[in-house]
């Protein structure tokens, strides 16, 4: 969250989409007709690319509904396995045509649990609400899908474990997966790689352990219990954002909304960088590390007041500071919602990234990311966890992204919301507007990962006991 904000993400967007750790493949699956019939999926695939090495691989997919019952889409995940170029390239998906929509499916990539000859990654398709139900024997009509390096170097498929240079029309092809909820359901995994996804995780929340819970019970920007508390509303100037914009200490306000106190982040500008007012609150110590991140967010597609349009970002991240170009010490992690689009994305967009370190000029950067390209308006449970492994992302207790140990951090951090426009290229009107982002609490619970359901469980008996603030973990 800094002056070169823009370039960087940017950056990143163009160069880079992450692997997400975390869900491994289903388990193999012998008889792939009966195991389809048993399970009450299949997956016929085609392939529009065929050559051992190609500028784009194309699967194209088909999902059928081989059982009695209907199936929502939603509990559909397909997976498509490869082997990367090289341990570091990263790839970009894409949909280029679906009788479902575009729209209604994602894709995300994830390292293999058990890497082989011919995969160490997947690209996992998943479906939204929007892409509704399968009745039986119905399937998903034509899904064009696509994929490519960010680099656009031409990758080689010759070695992928789902690839099949042969198959030009639709056919069942067990070497792509399909899961319906927590079942395996279609397919053969590559060999050693079993479903160990968590299907009932715990809920129970842990006892002791140093914390930090702020309910943002406050009366305004001016309350003294929010310094006393450890936190800084940002006035001093600087990135990120648009060139001259301010930042207001009075645009962060408190109210009651249902019993529970919330914080809002007003962002307004006329078009202008003089017009322009941003917000951020953060903490003022840089005391936290490994553990569990937790934060009640209300992310906003439209404007309070005036035409919509900006390219506006709005955040919950942990960070610390940059030493030196490229310093080895440098953490962050971001949930990033951009409602409108904004570094060359056309639309709403949410990103986690976790940043190992960057250099300014000439611009340089290490980071993993994970993305989701639809609307996220509304209340959302944000939970992030560090441990001495992994940084897993969670977003309404699911799954978003898991990003390897080469970007857990070195040092400890502080705890930041913001939100503030990455340029005025998206609406040119100089008609004032405003924009919301909300915040119900915040949760640290040091050196303990926690489930999402821990958090809700922990967070549900601080509110019963009527706890609006503790703060246990150390300083440095």
């Amino acid at each position: 969250m800094r002056t070169f904000r823009t370039s960087r993400i940017r950056a990143a967007a163009a160069a880079a989409v992450t692997l997400a750790l975390g869900c491994t493949a289903l388990a193999a699956l012998p008889g792939t007709a009966g195991a389809a019939a048993a399970g009450g999926l299949a997956v016929q695939y085609r392939t529009s690319s065929s050559g051992a090495t190609a500028d784009q691989s194309e699967p194209w997919l088909k999902v059928r509904n081989t059982g009695s019952a209907s199936v929502p889409l939603s509990d559909v995940k397909v997976r498509y396995y490869f082997k990367g170029d090289s341990a570091s390239a990263s790839y970009r998906f894409a949909c280029s045509w679906a009788v479902k929509g575009c729209a209604n499916i994602t894709g995300t990539f994830k390292p293999l649990a058990n890497p082989t000859a011919t995969a160490d990654r997947y690209l996992e398709i998943g479906f939204t609400a929007g892409a509704g139900s399968l009745a039986p024997g119905a399937d998903t009509g034509d899904m064009q899908l696509r994929f490519h390096r960010a680099d656009w170097q031409r990758l080689g498929q010759s070695d992928d474990y789902s690839f099949g240079a042969e198959r030009a029309t639709y056919a069942d092809w067990p070497k792509v997966t399909a899961q319906l909820g927590s079942v395996a359901a279609w397919g053969e995994a590559p060999s050693g790689n079993g479903p160990t996804d968590p299907t009932d995780p715990p809920t129970d929340p842990p006892a002791g352990g140093p914390r930090l819970f702020d309910d943002f019970n406050y009366t305004g920007h001016t309350d003294p219990k929010i310094a006393a508390n450890g936190w800084s509303v940002r006035s001093n100037p600087g990135g990120p954002g648009v060139p001259g914009a301010v930042w207001a200490p009075q645009n962060v306000t408190f109210s009651s909304q249902s019993g529970n106190s919330v914080m809002n982040l007003e962002t307004s500008t006329a078009g202008t960088g003089a017009s322009t007012v941003q917000t951020e609150i953060l903490t003022q110590s840089m005391k936290f590390r490994n553990g569990t991140y937790a934060a009640r967010v209300k992310f906003s597609d439209a404007p309070r007041s005036g035409p919509d349009g900006d390219h506006l970002v709005q955040t919950f991240f942990t960070i610390n500071d940059l030493k030196a170009p490229m310093a080895d010490d440098y953490a962050e992690y971001d949930f990033e919602y951009l409602p409108n689009g904004g570094w060359g994305e056309p639309a709403n967009i949410l990103y986690t990234t976790s940043w190992e370190t960057y250099r300014p000029d000439p611009w340089e950067a290490v980071n993993q990311h994970s993305e989701v390209r639809r609307s996220y308006a509304g209340w959302h449970d944000l939970v992030v966890t560090v441990d001495n492994s992994a940084i897993t992302y969670y977003v309404d207790g699911q799954h978003f992204g898991t990003h390897g140990a080469a970007y857990l951090p070195e040092r400890p951090m502080s705890i930041n919301f913001n939100q503030w426009l990455i340029d005025l290229a998206g609406q040119s009107s100089t008609t004032p507007r405003s924009y919301d982002q909300q915040v119900d609490y915040v949760l640290h619970v040091k050196d303990q990962v926690l489930s999402p359901a821990q958090v809700s469980a922990l967070v549900s008996g601080y509110r019963a006991a009527g706890t609006t603030f503790q703060d246990t973990v150390p300083a440095v």
